[in-house]
């Protein structure tokens, strides 16, 4: 069974993925690729896709 996106955002607030600097995160955004953000953030890279689309919403 495929979790919805709202489960998906529930999942990354677990996490504590909002203790990351959203600074050095939008930085590296705009000079890497998903893969590199999710290593050096240590995201799965459905986090790095989900936490772009929501950035891209603000």
């Amino acid at each position: 069974m495929r979790a919805s996106e709202k489960q998906s955002m529930n999942s990354l607030q677990d996490r504590d993925v909002f203790g990351l600097d959203f600074h050095h995160f939008l930085e590296k955004e705009k000079s890497s690729n998903s893969v590199e953000l999710a290593s050096e953030f240590g995201l799965s890279l459905r986090e790095v896709r989900m936490l772009k689309k929501k950035l891209e919403e603000y």
